[in-house]
């Protein structure tokens, strides 16, 4: 008899088959996955790198200097690769909802608020994103946590 905290079952029940309820939203979500992985990477930390004038810009509006330019960039594009990477995908997207709820904030407080629309979607995608993953997130942190033991 298997418990309902049972990691095999928390295990099986991530990895639903394609034709069950979990998988046809494991498939739907792979999409939106790849899209804003690939967003991020391109049209967001690589300019950021590059030093692209207008991120310069608005890094310099935001007035916390461009060494922040480069840790959201860094950030963005570790997000970025870890979200096509399914066992990371859960935990990627949970720390970049706290990446776009910075951006909102940004957008809202400092720079164009209409624009704090965008992350607000973004946040919304990977928060649905988080969920679908939460059971490998919930086993790498386990596996980190007892790695960290030894």
């Amino acid at each position: 008899m298997t418990s309902a905290h049972d990691p095999a079952r928390t295990t099986a029940a991530a990895t639903a088959a394609p034709g069950t309820r979990g998988g046809a939203l494991r498939r739907a979500l792979r999409v939106p996955q790849i899209l804003l992985a690939a967003f991020l990477l391109i049209a967001s930390a690589l300019p950021k790198f590059a030093g692209q004038a207008d991120a310069v810009e608005t890094f310099e509006l935001i007035g916390w200097g461009q060494w922040f330019r480069y840790v959201t960039g860094v950030v963005e594009a570790a997000g970025a690769v870890a979200l096509v990477i399914p066992r990371l995908a859960g935990l990627a997207a949970t720390a970049l909802i706290g990446l776009m709820a910075g951006a909102v904030l940004t957008q809202i407080l400092v720079l164009e608020p209409a624009w704090a629309l965008l992350p607000a979607a973004f946040a919304a995608v990977l928060a649905v994103i988080a969920w679908d993953r939460r059971a490998e997130s919930a086993q790498v942190l386990r596996a980190l946590r007892g790695a960290l033991r030894r």
